[in-house]
């Protein structure tokens, strides 16, 4: 399962998802119906090649014409509906995508990727419980699904239920070691809870291995600083500076990434020397 790391939502949501059986007509149930033209087969072809490059590529407005028009030829595809969601999503146009993952839902109930993907515009607005429910339904259907797992630590740390959210954030990681984000997060609310050893510990392996992670590197740094551990505080935060700047931003960070607090006011301590 790949993970797109999305710091407009600082979420966890899932990938574009192919038109395969089971979400639709899939390929070769497209060649065969007798619904379709030979020219309608070409097009929702061609359409559906441009739609996934350019929503690869970022370019929102494109993807998310080609992803209408292929709903004007394949209204029953629930992929399509979830696919279109998620860019619109990306767009901040969040009742749209709403819209756009319910229906989804509605045409294929039992498959776990839009109710991830709503459960992470709720997750925006945050409207917990729907967020919740979303999830839980993601974890009924598929039990394995990291994603849903910290996620739902999100919820759970926006409702103030820290121990809760370290919880799902070290299943997330147990079921996916490569998960960094979710590593991260297991930090973040080790140190709110007050266990500033093991947050520290635990970032410092992560940035290990993944030393690119800015998220990583930052929540270290304003840790760092607190616990009196300046120079290599100071070291880090020289690689953040180079890889994403928008850690200068406490609003940013408290607001869109949804640091906890105390890892928010260590960083803003940081901030306030480092200038």
């Amino acid at each position: 399962m790949k993970h797109l790391w999305n710091f407009c939502l600082a979420l966890c949501l899932m990938s574009l998802i192919t038109l395969a059986p089971g979400m639709g007509l899939g390929d070769r149930a497209l060649a065969l119906s007798d619904s379709l033209t030979p020219e309608q087969i070409q097009t929702i072809a061609e359409l559906r090649e441009k739609a996934l490059i350019t929503s690869q590529e970022g370019d929102l407005e494109g993807a998310d014409r080609y992803w209408s028009r292929l709903l004007d030829l394949l209204p029953q595809e629930a992929a399509i509906w979830s696919n279109r969601g998620l860019i619109r999503t990306s767009q901040n146009r969040y009742d749209e995508a709403l819209a756009d993952y319910t229906q989804a839902i509605t045409l294929a109930p039992t498959i776990p990727d839009p109710y991830l993907n709503r459960g992470a515009v709720y997750e925006v607005l945050e409207d917990w419980d729907a967020a919740m429910d979303d999830y839980n339904q993601v974890l009924a259907l598929d039990a394995q699904e990291a994603g849903a797992y910290n996620n739902r630590g999100n919820v759970k740390g926006g409702l103030g239920d820290w121990q809760g959210a370290i919880a799902d954030y070290q299943t997330a990681t147990e079921l996916d070691p490569n998960f960094a984000l979710a590593r991260v997060n297991t930090a973040l609310a080790l140190y709110q809870t007050g266990e500033r050893e093991a947050a520290v510990q635990s970032l410092r392996g992560t940035v290990r291995k993944y030393p690119n992670f800015p998220d990583a590197r930052a929540a270290l740094t304003g840790m760092l600083w607190q616990v009196g551990q300046q120079g290599e505080a100071e070291s880090h935060w020289v690689a953040v500076s180079g890889l994403d700047s928008r850690y200068r931003d406490l609003d940013w960070v408290r607001q869109v990434r949804r640091w906890p607090p105390t890892v928010v006011d260590a960083l803003a301590q940081f901030l306030a020397v480092e200038g």
